[in-house]
C-alpha cells in the first residue's frame, strides 16, 4: 500500500508556521515515496472550533502552495473528513471497547475530580484519576444515572509496562504506564477525546506514517495503548522538533510574526517561507539553501531532520524572501506588490512596461520584502516631497544650486541622452568648475530621489528621462527637509 499521511489541525485560530512547518513534512514525505497527504479537521471543541478558521487555514494552506490530495474540500473515499461529521465510527468504536470490557464508564465531575488531584498534590501524590468508577456495579451505575449524572468513557488501562515508541526521528522512547491512569476517551458530552479520535481516524484512513509536532510524542504511549485495545495495526511515528524563536523558548508572537496570513501581510512571497521552512530541521544532500518545492520533495527524508529544535531566525528568513524577490520577473514581482503599490499611491499600472521593468531592476537589490517596494520606486513616479535631512545637511552648500542648474544645461545638450553621456558631462562639468564629482553627483541624488543611497545615480537619471531630471534640478528652491 502507499504511504498515507496527514495534519489534522483544530480550527480554532490561523495557520502557525509551526502547523505550516509539519504540513510541509508531511507533504515532501508524500511526494517523495508517491504517497498522499490528507487534510482533515479536528473540530470537536464546540466553544473554539469555527468554519471561519477552518477557511482561513485552507487559505494559507492554498497560499503557501501546500495543497492536500484528500481531505475538506478535496473529497475521497475515506470521508468525511471533520470529526463531527464521523461521530458514528467513534461511536462504534467505543461500544466495541466497553462491551469487551477494554473501557468502563465514569460519572465524576469535574468539581470532583478537581478535588481529587488537589487532595493528591497537597499529599504528594500524582494527581491522577483514582479508578473509583472502574469496577461499579450495574446497580451503582443506573443510581448514579437516576441522579442525573451523565458518564465519560475511561480507558482500562492493562498491567504497567515498560513500552517502547519507535520513531523515525527520536529513534526508540521509553514510557512507563505506570504514570500513566485510566484517561477519558469520551467525553460527557459523546464526543471524542482527542487520542481516541485521531486513533479511530488515522486507522479508519489508512494512514500509513504519522508526522507531527514533538509535542504529541508524550500523547502516543496512550495512542498505542488504544491502537493495542481496538485491535488496530500501528502506524508509523515520526516526531519533528518545534520552532524555537532565538531566546530557545517556544514560537511565539513576542518573537515577531508567527501565523502564516501575518508573513503574507507583510510581503513574504509563499516560495521563500516555505524554502525557508524547509531548512528548519532539515537540511538538502548537497547543502543547497535556495531550493524549489520540486527539488525539495526529490531529496526529502526522515533521517534526514534533526533531533534538535530549530531556531528561527527573521534575519534569515528576510534575506530568503530577497532573494526570491531578485529572480521574480519584474512585472511579477510589481503583481504581487499590486496591492501595496496601489495603497501607496504609485500609479504603476499606467506605465510603459518596459519602462517599469527597468525600474525595478535597478531598484530590486535594496528590496527585502514586498511591502518595500513602493517606497524604493515611488521617486521615478514623482518628486520626492521631503528631502533625506542628513543628506542636506552634508551636500548642500550655498553654490550647490547654481551647480546643480548648470548640470542640468548641460544634460539638455546632450546630443544622445543615456547613463553613460550623462556621466561624462557630469565628470566634464566637476573638471571645469574644480570640484570634486561628489559635490555635483550627491545633490543631484538628494534632488531627485530625496534620498543618499540608491542604484546608479546615472542609471537613476537616464530612467527619469532628460525632461523630469531637468525639471527636478532646476526646481526653485528645495522641498523643505
Amino acid at each position: 500500500m502507499s504511504t498515507r499521511v496527514r495534519y489534522a489541525p483544530s480550527p480554532t485560530g490561523t495557520l502557525h508556521v509551526g502547523g505550516a512547518h509539519t504540513v510541509l513534512f508531511n507533504l515532501l514525505f508524500a511526494r517523495r515515496t508517491g504517497g498522499r497527504f490528507i487534510l482533515r479537521f479536528e473540530d470537536t471543541d464546540r466553544t473554539r472550533s469555527s468554519e471561519g478558521s477552518e477557511h482561513a487555514i485552507c487559505d494559507a494552506l492554498r497560499w503557501l502552495g501546500l495543497l492536500w490530495d484528500e481531505g475538506v474540500g478535496a473529497g475521497g473515499a475515506y470521508g468525511p473528513y471533520r470529526q463531527t461529521e464521523r461521530l458514528p465510527l467513534y461511536q462504534a468504536a467505543a461500544a466495541r471497547l466497553l462491551a469487551a470490557g477494554g473501557a468502563y464508564e465514569c460519572f465524576c465531575t469535574p468539581e470532583e475530580l478537581e478535588s481529587r488531584r488537589e487532595e493528591a498534590r497537597q499529599a504528594g501524590r500524582p494527581p491522577k484519576y483514582d479508578g473509583r468508577c472502574r469496577d461499579l456495579s450495574a446497580a451503582q451505575r443506573s443510581a448514579l444515572r437516576a441522579q442525573g449524572r451523565t458518564a465519560a468513557l475511561r480507558l482500562r488501562l492493562p498491567p504497567p509496562e515498560k513500552l517502547v515508541v519507535h520513531d523515525l526521528i527520536y529513534g526508540d522512547v521509553e514510557f512507563d504506564t505506570a504514570e500513566l491512569d485510566d484517561f477519558v476517551i469520551v467525553k460527557s458530552d459523546g464526543l471524542p477525546a482527542y487520542n481516541f479520535g485521531v486513533v479511530v481516524d488515522d486507522t479508519a484512513m489508512a494512514i500509513t506514517h504519522v508526522i507531527r509536532g514533538d509535542e504529541h510524542l508524550s500523547n502516543t504511549p496512550k495512542q498505542i495503548l488504544l491502537y493495542r485495545a481496538l485491535g488496530y495495526d500501528l502506524p508509523i511515528f515520526a516526531h519533528v522538533p518545534m520552532i524555537l524563536g532565538p531566546d530557545r523558548h517556544k514560537l511565539s508572537k513576542r518573537h515577531g510574526a508567527t501565523s502564516v496570513d501575518e508573513f503574507r501581510d507583510r510581503g513574504f512571497v509563499p516560495e521563500a517561507l516555505v524554502n525557508y521552512l524547509a531548512l528548519l530541521g532539515w537540511s538538502s544532500p548537497d547543502g543547497r539553501e535556495i531550493l524549489t518545492f520540486e527539488e525539495m520533495a526529490r531529496t526529502f527524508d526522515l533521517e534526514r531532520v534533526s533531533k534538535s529544535a530549530a531556531v528561527y531566525d527573521e534575519d534569515k528568513m528576510t534575506w530568503m524572501n530577497a532573494q526570491y524577490l531578485r529572480r521574480l520577473p519584474p512585472l511579477d514581482l510589481c503583481e504581487r506588490a499590486a496591492s501595496w503599490l496601489d495603497a501607496a499611491g504609485v500609479p504603476w499600472r499606467q506605465a510603459d512596461p518596459t519602462w517599469l521593468t527597468a525600474v525595478v531592476e535597478a531598484v530590486r537589490e535594496r528590496v527585502r520584502t514586498l511591502t518595500e517596494l513602493p517606497d524604493a520606486v515611488r521617486y521615478f513616479f514623482a518628486p520626492p516631497g521631503s528631502l533625506d535631512p542628513e543628506g542636506v545637511r552634508r551636500h548642500m552648500r550655498d553654490g550647490t544650486p547654481a551647480l546643480l542648474a548648470a548640470a542640468a544645461d548641460r544634460l539638455e545638450s546632450l546630443p544622445a541622452f543615456s547613463a553613460e553621456t550623462a556621466e561624462a558631462a557630469y565628470r566634464a562639468l566637476a573638471e571645469e568648475r574644480a570640484v570634486k564629482p561628489a559635490e555635483i553627483i550627491h545633490p543631484t541624488r538628494l534632488v531627485l530621489t530625496g534620498r543618499t543611497v540608491g542604484p546608479s545615480l546615472f542609471l537613476v537619471i537616464a530612467l527619469l528621462g532628460r525632461d523630469e531630471t531637468c525639471r527636478r534640478l532646476r526646481a526653485i528652491g528645495l522641498p523643505a527637509a
